[in-house]
C-alpha cells in the first residue's frame, strides 16, 4: 500500500472509529483493490456493509481531483428506486461525516422534471440512478460532456440485473461510458449468486478493464434460522393454495411478539388476499399493517417504506418489491408464504431481518400445501451447504440493441464502426457478426425486407457519417418507451377526487362495469367510470369483491432447488437423517409409497391410473413447472407418433400429467427412447405451444425494440390493439422473412427461458440414465393429486373448487 492509499484509508478508518465501527476484512480488501486500480465485484451477505466497501474509497480517491465536466464523479446504479433512497442516505452520511463538500442526488423515474433539469445543468458529485435513467440521459444531447467527469460506476445488486434485459441495458450503457470516460473504474455489488466469476465477466466485458479485475469475497456466513409453521395434521391429498390461509391464525402471535415483520408472498394477487384476510380476521391491525407491491402507487409505497423505517408499522404484507437491499432495522422477523422456488430468493428475504453483519436472521416458512414442506427441508439444506442459484444471462438480445441504438440516434447520433466495436465488447453481443450488425442497421433504417414499404418503420437515417433519428416525433415516442420492463397494459386507479391509488392490468378491469366492486391496495372499491385508461373509483363498504391477480405470477422451481428436492425424497426413502419438515410429512410420504412408490435419486417414477376423467399418465422429474411443460408437450408429441392418441397436459413443480380419454399399454410404449435428446429441438418445434409461446414472447420484444408503441401518457393503446399489432408483425416475419433477427429471437427466448432448453436437455439426459419405475395404482396418489387440482383450477371458480376437491378426496381415499 503506497503513502497516498494509506492516507485515504486512514480517513475512512477515522470516520468508522468515530461511529464506533470496525471495518470488516473484506471491506478493507475492497478499499485496497479499488485504490490499486482494479475493477471488480464485491460479494458479501445482506446487511454486512457492502455499500461502504466501495462508496468510501470511491469518494476519497476522487475527492479533490479536478472535475472534467459538469456531470457526476460517481455514478451509482441500482435496480430499484427504494434502494436508491437508502444509498443516498448512506452517501450523505459519509460525505458529511468526513466533512467533505460534495453533494448527493437521486435520479429515477420518480424524480421531478425540474430536479432533472437542475441535475443536468450542474450534477451532484454522487448521482444514484437506475439502468433506465442512464439510457434516458444517453438520449439527451450533450451526454458526452455530461459524463466526461465520471470516474467510477458502481452497479448495486448486480445479481438481480445479470440475468435480465436490464442487465443488458447496463452492459450497453457501460460500453458507451468507457469510450467517453477513458480510465473508468467499474465495480459491482452482489449478495447471493452462484456463477460469480461469470457475473464479473459479464459486468466488465471484453475491454482493457478486464486486464485488471478482482472478486472480493466476504468470509462472513449469514446466520439464518428457519422455522416452519405446521398444521395440526398432515393431509393425505395436498393441493396448492388452501393450506397457507388455514395457518393464518398461527402467524398472528409471531407478528404480535415482533417489533416489525415482513410477510413475503410470491405474487401481487397473493399479497392482496393475505392483507385482506388478516385485516378481516384481526381488525385491530388497522393502521399498524400495510401492503407493498409494485402496482401500488409510488406515494403509497413511499409512505409504507418511511413508516417501516421509523418503526411505525407492525407488519407489511409484500412481494419482491421489498426483496432487495433496503435496510429496515426495526424489522425483526420475516414470514415467507409458500415456497419461494429458489434458495437465493429465500436467503435474500431472510436477510431483510437482522440487517447487521453478525445478527441472526429469523424466517418463518408457511406452506400453502403439504408438498411444500419438502421445499422447506430443501431450503434448510441449501443454507447449510451455501447453495445458491446461478443467473443465466441474456445473449444476442436484438430488441435491447435496437432500443439502445435508437437512444444514441435521438441525441448525438452514432458512428457505425466505433459503435459496433463498443457493442461487441459486451458479453451479450460478443458473438454479433458484421453481417448481423448490418441486418440490425438495415432493419432500423429501412424496416427490413418485409416492412420496407412502410415509412413508420424507417426510424434512422445516415447523415454526415452518423446515424440519427429521422424526425422529432419518433424521438419523442422513443424517449417515452425507454426500458425493458414490460407488462400488460396497466390502467391507473384513482379516486373520483383525483388521488392516485395504483395500477392494475387492463384484462382485470375489463370484466367490470360501473357499480361493480373489487379489492385493491387493501381497500374495497366501487367502479364509477373509465376514462382515458384511468379507472375512477370510490370507497365501498362491501366486504365481498374480486381481488386482482396479475398475469405471469407463477414461478418455477430453480434447478438447484430441484436437485435438493430430489435428494430429500431419496434420503427419506433410504431412511437417512431427516429435516423436521420431512419427519412431519412422513405419513403423507408413507401413504405415497404404500399406494405407489417413492423414487430414489437414480429412479424416475411414472404412474398410470384411471378415473372418471379418463386415463392419467403422470411423470415425476421434480424439475420445475417450466421444464415439465416442455416434457409434457414432448412426451405427448412422441406418444402421438406411436399411437392415435391425444392428451391434455397439466403440470406443477413436481411432475406433469398427460390425460387422455383413450387407454394405452404403458409397459409397451413407455421406454427411455421417449426421453432421448437427439431430435429434441425439432420435436419441441413441432409441438403446438412453441409457436404460440413465441408469438406471446414477440409482443414484449416488439415493445422493447420500438416496433409497437404503447401510446403517450393518458392516451395508452388498449392491450388488444397492441397484441393484434404484435401478432400481425410476428406472422408477417414468420411467412415472409423467417431470418428476421427479432423473429428468431422470440423463438430462441422461448426455448431458452420458457422451455429452459439447456435445463430440459440435462433433465432428459439424467432420466435416460435412471431406472424407470412404472406403477399402476388403483386411485390417484398424493403426488398426482395437486397436479389434478391445478388442472381443475383453470375451469372452476374458487368457491366451487373446494367443493370439487372435497369430493375428489373422498373418491380417492
Amino acid at each position: 500500500m503506497n503513502t497516498e492509499h494509506s492516507k485515504i484509508m486512514k480517513l475512512a478508518l477515522d470516520w468508522f472509529d468515530r461511529l464506533g465501527w470496525s471495518p470488516l476484512p473484506y471491506q478493507e480488501q475492497a478499499w485496497e483493490a479499488y485504490l490499486s486500480g482494479y475493477n471488480g465485484l464485491v460479494n458479501a451477505p445482506t446487511g454486512s456493509g457492502k455499500t461502504y466497501s466501495l462508496l468510501l474509497p470511491a469518494i476519497l480517491d476522487n475527492y479533490g481531483k479536478v472535475r472534467k465536466g459538469k456531470g457526476p464523479v460517481i455514478l451509482w446504479i441500482t435496480p430499484i428506486r427504494a434502494l436508491a433512497k437508502e444509498i443516498g442516505q448512506a452517501a450523505r452520511r459519509s460525505v458529511q461525516g468526513m466533512n467533505l463538500d460534495w453533494s448527493v442526488g437521486i435520479r429515477t423515474g420518480d424524480t421531478t422534471t425540474a430536479e432533472r433539469k437542475k441535475q443536468w445543468q450542474s450534477a451532484p458529485e454522487i448521482l444514484i440512478t437506475t439502468p433506465e435513467s442512464i439510457h434516458v440521459m444517453l438520449a439527451t444531447r450533450g451526454y458526452a460532456d455530461f459524463f466526461s467527469s465520471t470516474a467510477t460506476v458502481i452497479i448495486d445488486e448486480w445479481h438481480e440485473l445479470v440475468g435480465s434485459k436490464r442487465g443488458v441495458q447496463v452492459q450497453l450503457g457501460l460500453s458507451r461510458l468507457k469510450s467517453i470516460c477513458g480510465d473508468l473504474s467499474i465495480w459491482g455489488i452482489s449478495a447471493t449468486i452462484g456463477n460469480l466469476e461469470e457475473s464479473l465477466d459479464i459486468l466488465i466485458g471484453n475491454t482493457s478493464h478486464a486486464q485488471k479485475m478482482k472478486i472480493i469475497r466476504s468470509r462472513l456466513r449469514k446466520r439464518i434460522e428457519v422455522e416452519s409453521i405446521y398444521p395440526e395434521t398432515v393431509e393425505k391429498f395436498p393441493w396448492s393454495g388452501h393450506l397457507g390461509l388455514k395457518l393464518l391464525h398461527e402467524i398472528i402471535p409471531i407478528i404480535r411478539k415482533s417489533r416489525s415483520t415482513l410477510v413475503f408472498t410470491n405474487t401481487r394477487g397473493q399479497c392482496e388476499i393475505w392483507y385482506q384476510k388478516i385485516l378481516n380476521a384481526y381488525p385491530e391491525f388497522a393502521g399498524l399493517m400495510a401492503m407493498h407491491h409494485g402496482s401500488i402507487s409510488r406515494e403509497l409505497r413511499d409512505w409504507v417504506e418511511d413508516a417501516l423505517y421509523e418503526g411505525r408499522l407492525k407488519a407489511v404484507i409484500c412481494t419482491s418489491s421489498l426483496d432487495l437491499g433496503v435496510d429496515f432495522r426495526p424489522v425483526e422477523t420475516i414470514i415467507q408464504i409458500g415456497g419461494p422456488k429458489g434458495a437465493a430468493r429465500f436467503v435474500q428475504r431472510a436477510g431483510r431481518s437482522g440487517h447487521q453483519p453478525t445478527a441472526l436472521s429469523k424466517i418463518y416458512f408457511v406452506p400453502t400445501h403439504a408438498m411444500e414442506f419438502i421445499e422447506a427441508a430443501a431450503l434448510r439444506s441449501s443454507i447449510d451447504h451455501m447453495i445458491v442459484e446461478s443467473r443465466m444471462p441474456y445473449i444476442r438480445s436484438y430488441d435491447v440493441l435496437i432500443q439502445y441504438l435508437m437512444t444514441l440516434a435521438c441525441s448525438e447520433g452514432f458512428e457505425e464502426s466505433q459503435t459496433y466495436e463498443e457493442v461487441i465488447s459486451t458479453h451479450c453481443y460478443a458473438s454479433l457478426s458484421r453481417a448481423e450488425w448490418r441486418m440490425v442497421l438495415d432493419f432500423m433504417q429501412y424496416g427490413g425486407s418485409s416492412l420496407k414499404a412502410y415509412d413508420e418503420y424507417r426510424r434512422i437515417g445516415l447523415a454526415e457519417g452518423k446515424y440519427r433519428v429521422v424526425n422529432q416525433k419518433m424521438a419523442q415516442r422513443h424517449k417515452m418507451s425507454i426500458g425493458t420492463i414490460v407488462s400488460d397494459v396497466m390502467m391507473t386507479i384513482k379516486f373520483t377526487s383525483g388521488k392516485r391509488i395504483g395500477k392494475v392490468e387492463e384484462w382485470f378491469i375489463a370484466q367490470f362495469k360501473p357499480g361493480d366492486h373489487f379489492w385493491f391496495a387493501g381497500r374495497s372499491l366501487e367502479m364509477v367510470r373509465i376514462r382515458d385508461m384511468t379507472v375512477y373509483v370510490k370507497k365501498s363498504n362491501k366486504t365481498s369483491g374480486s381481488i386482482p391477480s396479475w398475469l405471469g405470477g407463477r414461478m418455477s422451481l430453480s434447478s438447484e432447488m430441484s436437485v435438493l428436492l430430489r435428494r430429500q425424497i431419496h434420503d427419506f426413502q433410504r431412511g437417512k437423517t431427516m429435516a423436521p419438515e420431512m419427519s412431519f410429512i412422513a405419513p403423507l410420504l408413507d401413504f405415497q409409497n404404500e399406494r405407489s412408490y417413492l423414487p430414489a435419486a437414480e429412479e424416475l417414477l411414472i404412474e398410470y391410473f384411471e378415473t372418471r376423467e379418463g386415463y392419467h399418465l403422470v411423470i415425476y422429474p421434480f424439475e420445475g413447472r417450466f421444464v415439465h411443460e416442455a416434457i409434457g408437450a414432448l412426451i405427448g408429441y412422441r406418444l402421438s407418433k406411436k399411437l392415435p392418441i391425444s392428451f391434455s397436459i397439466a403440470m406443477n413443480d413436481y411432475g406433469v400429467e398427460l390425460l387422455s380419454d383413450q387407454s394405452m399399454d404403458v409397459d409397451d410404449v413407455i421406454d427411455h427412447d421417449l426421453f432421448e435428446t437427439r431430435s429434441l429441438y425439432e420435436d419441441i418445434q413441432n409441438t403446438v405451444n412453441v409457436v404460440e409461446m413465441s408469438r406471446r414472447r414477440f409482443r414484449d420484444i416488439a415493445r422493447i425494440s420500438g416496433m409497437i408503441f404503447e401510446g403517450f401518457p393518458g392516451q395508452k393503446k388498449k392491450e388488444r390493439h397492441l397484441q393484434n399489432s404484435a401478432q400481425l408483425l410476428f406472422d408477417v416475419f414468420r411467412e415472409y422473412e423467417p431470418d428476421n433477427l427479432l423473429y428468431q429471437q422470440a423463438i430462441d427466448e422461448t426455448m431458452t427461458f420458457q422451455f429452459e432448453e439447456a435445463r430440459l436437455r440435462r433433465a432428459l439426459e439424467r432420466i435416460r440414465g435412471q431406472r424407470l419405475i412404472i406403477k399402476k395404482p388403483d386411485k390417484a396418489t398424493p403426488f398426482a393429486f395437486p397436479i389434478m387440482v391445478d388442472r381443475l383450477r383453470e375451469h372452476v371458480t374458487s368457491e366451487k373448487l373446494e367443493d370439487r376437491v372435497r369430493k375428489m378426496t373422498l373418491e380417492f381415499e
